[in-house]
């Protein structure tokens, strides 16, 4: 099993959730988080005064499925995140040891 891990743009959310649906994604977890890369931040005017916005709003999508999904998750997201301007994010494949249902003690495969 992997977990796959993607920082996007809040405002491609839902097409990447549809997209995972289509390629057979059940679950996902989703988080708000802020952060900067090569985008860096940018500077705001608020009443007068220069604001430095150094990190920025994300969204990171975090999925768990078998080895064999793993291609065609990476590539949904990635058709589905991406706007071609810097900032489309980033995605991260983890190795995943063991998956335990809580409510029926289900472990592994059947757990996700």
């Amino acid at each position: 099993m992997k977990k796959i891990e993607a920082i996007i743009k809040p405002f491609k959310l839902d097409d990447v959730k549809d997209a995972l649906h289509e390629v057979g994604v059940s679950g996902l977890t989703v988080v708000e988080v802020k952060g900067f890369g090569r985008q860096k931040g940018h500077t705001e005017l608020y009443r007068g005064a220069e604001y430095v916005i150094d990190f920025l709003p994300k969204v990171k999508v975090e999925v768990v499925v078998e080895d064999g999904l793993v291609e065609n998750v990476i590539e949904a997201i990635e058709n589905a995140a991406r706007t071609g301007r810097i900032g489309d994010g980033k995605i991260f494949v983890l190795d995943v040891h063991q998956a335990i249902r809580i409510r029926t003690g289900d472990r592994g495969a059947d757990a996700i």
